[in-house]
């Protein structure tokens, strides 16, 4: 779009307030094409800031003169198009959000601190017809031209850095030959001789219903349609990805694929990259600021195809996608927990509907929103019953550990199953979802518990290094040996962690390699990369870990999981528990018996009779799951009613009081819709990192209804005096309730 000077610029700032900002035009501006999308920097209340052009209007309700003019126009072309604008429109609409945090944020740190937005690109190589078809022997005179000339021969294209490698006299050899026309030059941010019609490996045979899969989802491409592709742990959803995408590639479109977890990164990218030619970028919080620019901007322009990254490269522009998917559509990692508390799921599915393009959401556990949403005819199932090749079905059992000696946690049972797995050369994975030595210090002599200062929580120990350490805001205290209370020298510590168990197995299998996956152990940078390598050559006897071992793995020589301590979360406030904790199994158990060998699945429990248990062990995920579905139902619970948790933290509790004395009478004034309000009450963490939390929840069995509450509700929290002094966030379909 051509601007005039006299136009005014609408642009998006990263402050709290939700309103798009005016500035003209300076007179002596020189560059006249400013577009739509681009970066903006300008002043804002004495600062500078990076905004992004949303809009261009001819009048404004400020006076012409108290217009700031902008500072600098940081792009020529637009970071975010058409599509893309639109998709955060409706995230600032639908999650209730500052539209300016919308915009800024979804760019990589550098380009929100204004740095340009430059591709790295190098030079390679190629000989044109001419230099192809000379004579070698012709150069005798002339060795190096000979020597590189019958390099380039060999190869397609060959990029600046390999050939100096070769020789660093290169350069003047590289002017020869252009000034003869034996040879071009290009700038490439990847080998431009990856074709993406080509594939390096050929494609696995597929079964009947990979076949059927595969067949559905090409007729489906270029139309917007969401599919859920339910297969079984094992059962090839992968290869169903892979022919997808191939059949994507060959299109000259991009493909998008999420992964709830970054562990899960490696393992599909090398996958990815031994069966395709195409250039694949990964984008996800633990690569370098520099690494995500390059990532971000090499899909923007075109110069990738293939995007792997966690929910936060959802936001990602893409020069031309025809596909998304999302891998493990359930998990819980997908919906963001603080600041733009959105669901990558539901945020995908809007962006596949803006973009024309097909949806496919993947797992053996879908969620029960998906399969909600299966049965009202807006997503299409399809189903994989069956593992892929010759595997089968693991083995599922229950451990009765009620009146049972124990040692750390693990059931002499259990014990005597792990000795005879390693005997026959193969692995096992347990499973132990509480990082850390113990989740408890108690002193046995006054009943002293160690808790947080800050926090309503206890402390975890840790021993690696020793201290004391609290999960929810990190704070870290000295490992003591006396009680601060009795002064008594008798200080426990209760329950069990990774650590402690690792600590364990270590000495009762002296000679056999344990690797342990949590947080800790993965911090240093190729640690993941480096046990899952260790893991995959059969350089490990036992793996121990968390929730990353749950998801996605492909380990063929784990024949038994073992799952500890899970009778906690059979219990539990949350509605979404038992969901939780069903798909937790399933995921665990699919881990066994991935390759020749029948795998076995144990889960040691002190409720060996709970009817989800019961369930899920004779009939499966599916009937759990319509169980679960016909009781949420009844309940009135999502995914047949929607919410929204208002939450508000504040360092004095009168600080909330006076909040919702004043802002209560104005949800009864604007709730119209007959939306059901609970509380407001004390979050069931009362207190974290200082602050003391309260929530209010609000839910509808109209979507709509919700929303136009919402929107009417929301402008006059700031318009109150005590607002001024507390932090409110709004989510929107929370997962967490507390």
């Amino acid at each position: 779009m051509k601007l005039k000077n006299t136009s005014i610029l609408r642009v998006a700032i990263p402050v709290i307030l939700n309103q798009l900002f005016d500035y003209s035009i300076p007179d002596s501006y020189a560059i006249k094409n400013i577009k739509l999308g681009v970066r903006i920097l300008v002043t804002f209340r004495g600062q500078e800031k990076v905004g992004i052009l949303v809009e261009t209007v001819l009048t404004s309700n400020l006076k012409t003169e108290k217009l700031k003019p902008i500072l600098n126009v940081l792009d020529l072309e637009p970071l975010f198009k058409t599509k893309d604008r639109q998709l955060l429109h409706w995230l600032c609409r639908y999650y209730h959000y500052p539209i300016g945090y919308i915009f800024c944020n979804t760019l990589p740190t550098l380009l929100k601190k204004g740095e340009t937005a430059v591709l790295k690109k190098e030079a390679y190589y190629t000989l044109t017809t001419i230099g192809e078809n000379i004579n070698l022997v012709s150069l005798s005179h002339a060795p190096k031209q000979q020597f590189f000339l019958q390099k380039l021969q060999t190869s397609k294209s060959i990029s600046e850095s390999e050939l100096k490698s070769v020789d660093k006299g290169w350069t003047q050899v590289k002017i020869a030959l252009l000034k003869k026309n034996w040879l071009t030059q290009e700038e490439h941010y990847f080998s431009p001789t990856q074709n993406s019609n080509a594939l390096k490996e050929a494609e696995l045979s597929l079964n009947p219903a990979q076949q059927q899969a595969v067949t559905s989802l090409k007729n489906a491409l270029g139309k917007f349609s969401v599919f859920l592709l339910e297969g079984i742990t094992g059962s090839g959803k992968t290869e169903v990805y892979m022919q997808l995408i191939a059949k994507v590639l060959q299109k000259n479109q991009q493909i998008l694929l999420l992964l709830p977890e970054i562990t899960l990164t490696p393992q599909l990218e090398n996958r990815f990259r031994q069966r395709f030619n195409a250039p694949i970028v990964i984008y996800h919080s633990k690569l370098t600021d520099n690494q995500r620019l390059q990532s971000w901007l090499a899909i923007q322009q075109g110069e990738a195809s293939i995007l792997l990254g966690t929910r936060s490269a959802l936001f990602t522009p893409f020069k031309n996608l025809g596909l998304i998917i999302l891998d493990e559509e359930h998990d819980d990692s997908f919906k963001q927990q603080d600041r733009l508390r959105f669901s990558a799921r539901d945020v995908a599915i809007m962006r596949a509907k803006i973009s024309h393009i097909p949806i496919l959401l993947g797992s053996a556990t879908p969620s029960l929103e998906s399969l909600a949403n299966v049965e009202k005819k807006r997503f299409q199932r399809l189903s994989l019953p069956q593992r892929a090749g010759n595997a089968c079905p693991p083995k599922i059992a229950v451990l009765d550990i009620r009146n049972k000696r124990m040692h750390q946690g693990l059931s002499a049972v259990l014990l005597q199953q792990i000795e005879d797995t390693l005997s026959q050369k193969q692995q096992v994975l347990i499973f132990l979802n509480r990082r850390g030595f113990a989740p408890r210090l108690m002193c046995h002599g006054c009943g002293w518990v160690a808790c947080c200062a800050h926090c309503d929580a206890n402390l975890v120990i840790h021993q690696q290094p020793p201290q004391l350490r609290c999960h929810h805001c990190q704070h870290q205290y000295l490992l003591i040996t006396q009680c601060p209370a009795c002064q008594k020298n008798d200080l426990n510590a209760l329950g069990l962690g990774t650590e402690r168990v690792e600590q364990f197995l270590n000495q009762r299998y002296p000679d056999k390699t344990i690797i342990r996956l949590d947080a800790e152990s993965t911090q240093k940078k190729g640690a993941l990369e480096h046990y899952l390598a260790q893991i995959n050559q059969g350089d490990a006897d036992i793996i121990l870990g968390t929730q990353m071992l749950a998801k996605g793995h492909h380990f063929p020589n784990v024949t038994l999981a073992v799952l500890l301590d899970i009778d906690s979360r059979l219990y539990s406030l949350d509605f979404r528990a038992p969901e939780k904790l069903a798909q937790l199994i399933t995921q665990v158990a699919g881990r066994s018996g991935r390759g020749l060998q029948q795998g076995k699945v144990l889960i040691q429990t002190r409720q060996p009779q709970h009817p989800l248990l019961i369930t899920l062990i004779n009939q499966g995920y599916s009937a759990f799951a319509q169980q679960a579905l016909t009781e949420r139902k009844m309940a009135l619970l999502p995914p047949y009613s929607y919410q929204a948790l208002f939450r508000v933290e504040v360092f004095k509790e009168q600080l909330a009081e006076d909040f919702f004395e004043q802002f209560m009478p104005i949800i009864e004034q604007h709730n119209q819709h007959s939306i059901l309000v609970l509380g407001p009450v004390d979050a069931p963490m009362r207190k974290r990192e200082k602050r003391y939390r309260f929530q209010l929840l609000f839910q509808s069995d109209n979507r709509a209804h919700l929303q136009i509450f919402l929107s009417q509700l929301l402008p006059h929290i700031n318009r109150l005096k005590p607002a001024k002094k507390i932090q409110w966030s709004l989510d929107v379909d929370p997962i967490d309730l507390y």
